[in-house]
């Protein structure tokens, strides 16, 4: 069975919605990732495509044109203090881009909190036809895999889902039987990358690797091969290579298709193209 494959916001991160659409469908991709919520307050700007209808509205047509679909949107970080007006009006844009899954990461360490939080949030998304994805991140209150599994089966809901990344799952206490034994129901999509290995374990560069210098699949030193062997066969692959130096040489279309050729790459030596 073949995986489809998604265009995730940080590999083209330097265009805006419209344009990754395009930039999509040119290099192949069924599906798009789009943000509307900055990844950290006052990190970067806010994302008109949460409050201005022109862009809703000239994204929509650009996924009518080209047949691409939104796969994921980014993205919720549930605190121990949330805003949930802003996260009810982030769940309407993504139900009006008949988005399929939300990109959600755990910034708390009170896992009960968390967990009531995170099963909130999936009862909020559920409407929309959302699923809730808790991606475990080495630096954050959600490390590894078996932290994101106890709180989503905890939480109950039949929305929620374990993302895995393939960087964090490299740098963090997770294994590939662990990912293999997860239910397939708990896998909505994936996200592929590679990264250099050895590197450097600190919370800073672990940070700076994840946000901008990511390798393509296969360039580096993680199990791309193993992880799509343990992915249950049909799972979107969402390709998320943010490079900020390689930025400044090449194009978006360049960039989202050398990482869609390299994500086929993986797929087809894994049995899964």
């Amino acid at each position: 069975m073949t995986h489809p494959i998604s265009l995730a916001f940080l590999t083209t991160f330097d265009v805006g919605p419209v344009e990754a659409v395009k930039t999509a469908a040119a290099a192949g991709y069924q599906m798009v990732g789009l943000r509307i919520l900055p990844a950290a307050p006052g990190a970067e700007p806010d994302y008109p495509l949460l409050s201005d209808d022109s862009v809703l509205r000239e994204v929509r047509a650009a996924l009518d044109d080209t047949g691409v679909t939104v796969g994921d949107v980014e993205i919720i970080r549930l605190k121990p203090e949330n805003d949930w007006d802003l996260f009810s009006r982030f769940t309407d844009r993504c139900a009006a881009l008949s988005a399929r899954h939300v990109l959600v990461a755990g910034d708390d360490p009170d896992t009960g909190r968390l967990t009531e939080n995170y099963a909130r949030f999936c009862q909020l998304a559920a409407p929309a036809g959302l699923t809730a994805d808790l991606e475990f991140m080495p630096w954050t209150a959600v490390p590894d895999l078996k932290a994101a599994q106890a709180i989503v089966e905890a939480a109950g809901q039949d929305n929620g889902g374990v993302l895995i990344d393939a960087l964090h799952f490299d740098r963090s206490d997770t294994t590939l039987n662990e990912i293999a034994a997860l239910p397939p129901a708990r896998i909505n999509y994936a996200q592929f990358c590679d990264g250099a290995v050895p590197y450097d374990p600190s919370d800073e560069a672990l940070i700076a690797v994840a946000r901008g210098e990511r390798l393509f699949p296969g360039e580096g030193g993680i199990d791309m091969l193993g992880l799509a062997k343990a992915l249950p066969e049909g799972t979107t692959i969402s390709v998320e290579v943010p490079h900020r130096k390689l930025a400044t040489k090449i194009d978006p279309l360049g960039r989202a298709s050398m990482a869609m050729a390299a994500t086929q790459a993986i797929l087809r030596a894994a049995g899964r193209a």
